[in-house]
């Protein structure tokens, strides 16, 4: 009887001295391994967020320059067609650097209408105004209608949006454009100079969009002078 006690005593503690010798993780080890792989999670996850928000970032600026690239060419397509007014005013009634005042017949419907092209903030805006069926016509001194051209547009104070030159303009960069505001008489060519950013505080990087207008109609002014 002694000696089966003392033979599965024996057997005990073989069997602990196998499972002794069969090393696993610890505890600390565990632990370890479980915070080396957040900080793998969370790098691989960084890296995801700024990727997408890059990527999101130059698809949406890309749509913003598309949108007001849009919008300059519907300001040029107005500006390039100014006309006398319906009451005989001439074609531009007024030429600052962030806003002008012109007639055209921006619905082609035959009537002239005044647009008032502006940037208000970081809009570009334009007010219609019809004149009135009295005789003589008239415009009334508001904005009828307003409409917004563009956005995101981050011109400063000394980046005008509009620069104007005379019939003397030979396209060079040392010309410099008519002063402003600007004599009315004087404008034949104008250009428009835009600044985009849809989140300035984030990427400085801008677009820069440039366009310039002939008003053709005002041609036949040089020649009646």
């Amino acid at each position: 009887m002694k000696s089966l006690k003392n033979c599965n005593y024996s057997k005990i503690l073989k069997k602990m001295k196998i499972l002794k010798n069969k090393k696993g993780l610890t505890l600390i080890e565990t632990l370890v391994a479980i915070a080396i792989f957040s900080i793998g999670i969370e790098g691989f996850t960084l890296l995801f967020l700024n990727t997408w928000k890059n990527n999101k970032y130059t698809l949406e600026m890309g749509q913003s320059s598309m949108t007001v690239s849009q919008g300059i060419n519907t300001i040029v397509n107005y500006l390039r067609s100014v006309r006398q007014s319906d009451n005989g005013a001439y074609p531009i009634k007024s030429a600052d650097d962030n806003d002008v005042v012109v007639y055209s017949d921006y619905d082609r419907d035959g009537i002239t209408e005044r647009l008032h092209i502006y940037k208000n903030d970081q809009d570009i805006l334009m007010g219609v105004t019809d004149p009135t069926v009295t005789i003589p016509k008239t415009y009334p001194s508001e904005d009828e209608e307003t409409f917004t051209l563009a956005t995101k547009i981050v011109n400063t104070d000394t980046e005008p949006i509009f620069y104007y030159y005379d019939k003397n303009y030979a396209g060079g960069d040392d010309q410099l454009p008519i002063t402003t505001p600007a004599n009315v008489a004087d404008i034949r060519l104008l250009k428009i100079h835009l600044k985009i950013n849809i989140d300035p505080n984030n990427a400085p990087d801008n677009i820069e969009l440039q366009t310039f207008v002939e008003m053709r109609n005002l041609n036949d002014y040089d020649r009646i002078h």
